[in-house]
């Protein structure tokens, strides 16, 4: 069944095309739902083609050489993934997992590529999303240099606080402790103790499946290894 225009109307690349494209592409795409866990690119992959995601939240993930476990992204609402193969036409370099419930669809590569370069508004956002991966990943290894465990969950946490429409800082959506501590390389329990410590300072507050921070700037501190719990 055809995705509605609406729906695609939601989706970055899409927002800006005329109603007689997105028709175009409609009937192309179809799409899928995937569970917690499921593997929606494999690395190595070669004609995936361009993803989005329609609704719930994906995570990029690859393995060292001893079998770790490391998580690199996250992929949000709206947002498109497998844009490397597409672009340059080799496999997929990492794996994309589902980290809740989701809904994707696919378009394939060719069209992807049109859709992409086709347009300037198309270029502009390929462009903004590969320099928003770079600094996340330019951010991500100085992250993995921190000396301790507990300032890398730390810092990871300021890495993903937002602002919400009230102005107060929150961590939407908050990954689990077991995403945390495959994207620090450390511990489930080290997450745990971490955001218990947090806690009990009032720098965190769990809301939902968010986390409110009362005190951005302690967290950072945290991070900067200027607070840590007493040994």
């Amino acid at each position: 069944m055809p995705i509605l225009i609406p729906i695609l109307q939601g989706l970055r690349l899409f927002d800006s095309l005329p109603a007689d494209k997105l028709a175009e592409v409609s009937v192309t795409m179809n799409e899928r739902r995937v569970e917690r866990r499921e593997v929606v690119i494999k690395r190595g992959e070669t004609d995936a083609g361009l993803g989005f995601l329609i609704e719930g939240r994906l995570q990029t993930v690859n393995f060292t050489l001893d079998g770790r476990e490391v998580g690199i992204d996250f992929v949000e609402d709206g947002d498109f993934f497998g844009e490397l193969s597409v672009i340059d036409g080799q496999p997929a370099p990492e794996y994309i997992i589902a980290v809740a419930p989701s809904r994707i669809a696919f378009l394939e590569r060719e069209r992807a590529r049109e859709l992409m370069f086709s347009t300037p508004r198309g270029a502009a956002a390929v462009a903004e999303r590969l320099a928003a991966r770079m600094r996340r990943s330019a951010g991500h290894r100085a992250l993995l240099a921190l000396p301790s465990s507990f300032q890398r969950v730390c810092a990871q946490l300021a890495l993903l606080t937002q602002k919400d429409r009230s102005g107060q800082t929150v961590i939407a959506m908050a990954p689990t402790h077991q995403e945390i501590a495959i994207m620090v390389n450390t511990s489930r329990e080290t997450v745990t103790r971490t955001l218990q410590f947090l806690q009990g300072l009032k720098v965190l507050a769990r809301d939902g499946n968010s986390l409110l921070v009362h005190q951005p700037e302690t967290l950072q501190e945290a991070a900067d290894g200027k607070v840590a719990p007493t040994k």
